[in-house]
């Protein structure tokens, strides 16, 4: 597989040399996901930054009850990884996992510090994406802090449109907090 919708991603930040677009090939890796299949699970080390090209993923963790808490979804033109466990090598708190069949690209870390010294500009694009998800957590922890169930649902709407078609009940829920029936209540109070 080409990996052509990664550099189209890059260069909606920067434009890339074709010297630097063969660099970034040989060290991207590209896979193919099942439905529920994880990328990563809980106790192991983050070893992608992975990028979605098709399908959808969830990051979640598990408290000791067995809950699932959703993080953050990630689906077409978007990365996911857990950056913490990814940069110190130690062992993640969290589970990736694909809630649809997904093609993704993966660079491992040896390979993302190879290419943040060979193309410079992929290093500050990094930062801009890192940025950029850095204040969606923001956002996120203050509406968790400060808003209504109703106002994080219209929240996700308008952070996530299409997903809010794609995804089950159960999974938005747990991403906003609150249970599935308590979600159709807010869903139907919107309708009426």
């Amino acid at each position: 597989m080409s990996i052509q919708p990664l550099i189209a991603h890059f260069e909606r930040y920067i434009p890339l040399k074709e010297t630097e677009e063969q660099l970034l090939e040989g060290r991207v890796t590209h896979r193919q996901i099942k439905r529920k299949q994880a990328i990563l699970q809980e106790g192991f080390p983050c070893r992608h930054y992975t990028f979605v090209v098709e399908g959808c993923f969830r990051m979640y963790a598990v408290d000791k009850k067995g809950t699932e808490h959703n993080l953050q979804f990630s689906a077409e033109q978007d990365w996911i990884a857990d950056i913490g466990s990814f940069h110190a090598g130690r062992p993640s708190a969290l589970f990736i996992e694909a809630i649809e069949p997904a093609v993704v690209l993966q660079i491992e870390k040896q390979d993302l510090y190879f290419l943040y010294t060979n193309i410079p500009k992929l290093d500050r694009i990094f930062k801009v994406i890192v940025e950029n998800k850095y204040v969606e957590l923001q956002n996120r922890v203050l509406q968790s802090i400060s808003s209504t169930a109703q106002e994080r649902y219209l929240t996700f709407l308008d952070q996530y449109p299409k997903l809010a078609l794609r995804l089950p009940n159960t999974q938005i829920a747990s991403y906003l907090g609150i249970t599935p029936e308590f979600l159709s209540k807010i869903r139907k109070d919107i309708a009426s």
